[in-house]
């Protein structure tokens, strides 16, 4: 896998070991990062990841060491230091040295990693409603980007993966759908393009917003509603939004069998044109 990592004003080739027992992130997962994408020289909303970045280090109660332009700007160096066509996962994090229970604030050291991600292809993807639940906003740190927060993702993800399905479908604590395990979930109905509202018990994404835009200035009406499992299985479309795939259509939800709707190629595309803009070599 080929990478670029920044750390303590060095940059290395291969990832550096930089943690232990003793520190506060190695055993009580201190950790915070954000995922934004590089692809043939485009790094869109770049910035906003890394503005979220810092947000995500003070909600966990840490201090930032950097200014969000500042790692911007690192993560565009370590962009070019890799060939133009390649297709990237850019990962800033904090991590918290010190701490017991709760995290030294002032502890926290920055790292960064870009490196070889394949982008998905977009022909769609199939997903199960998992018995997992994400938390309430006072049950868990639901407002960062946490690593603590990805473990019931990663077991409804294990599930899902050994039911024969890519991916998992979370609901929240009242109940209601949530979000994919990895990405925030959109269904269509009537040409109405809907979207759990956000009410903290998950991460409304970069992208997710992003979505709203271009689908503000295609014509396409969104709504943010309190989604049943019942609207997710009678939708005309499903799809997803998140860094990882961008835009990606659903084809299988349980047993029901899916093509690939209008509504989702549309934003896909516009998203794309979209991204042009955010070339910087």
């Amino acid at each position: 896998m080929a990478g670029v990592f920044f750390y303590d004003g060095k940059w290395y080739d291969e990832s550096p070991r930089v943690t232990g027992p003793m520190d506060h992130a190695f055993w009580m997962a201190s950790t915070v990062f954000d995922g934004a994408r590089a692809f043939q020289g485009m790094v869109p909303d770049l910035d906003r990841h890394c503005a979220r970045l810092g947000r995500s280090a003070r909600a966990l109660g840490l201090i930032p060491t950097l200014e969000a332009e500042e790692v911007t700007r690192l993560c565009k160096e370590a962009v070019k230091k890799l060939p133009k066509e390649s297709e990237l996962y850019i990962r800033p994090m904090y991590f918290a040295r010190g701490g017991f229970i709760d995290a030294e604030p002032d502890s926290a050291e920055f790292i960064l990693a870009v490196y070889d991600s394949p982008m998905p292809e977009a022909g769609g993807f199939s997903a199960h409603f998992a018995k997992e639940r994400r938390p309430a906003r006072d049950m868990a740190p639901t407002d960062a980007k946490a690593s603590c927060l990805y473990a019931n993702s990663a077991r409804s993800v294990a599930a899902a993966r050994n039911a024969g399905f890519d991916n998992a479908i979370l609901m929240d604590a009242n109940n209601n759908v949530a979000e994919f395990a990895t990405s925030n979930i959109w269904i269509v109905r009537d040409g109405v393009a809907q979207t759990p509202a956000a009410n903290g018990c998950f991460l409304a994404g970069i992208t997710r917003e992003r979505v709203k835009i271009l689908a503000d200035a295609a014509g396409i009406k969104v709504e943010e509603i309190a989604m049943t499992r019942e609207d997710v299985m009678t939708a005309d479309e499903i799809f997803n939004s998140g860094n990882y795939g961008k835009i990606m259509p659903l084809t299988r939800i349980e047993d029901r069998e899916m093509q690939p709707g209008p509504v989702a190629a549309k934003l896909r595309d516009m998203y794309m044109d979209f991204a042009r803009s955010s070339q910087i070599f």
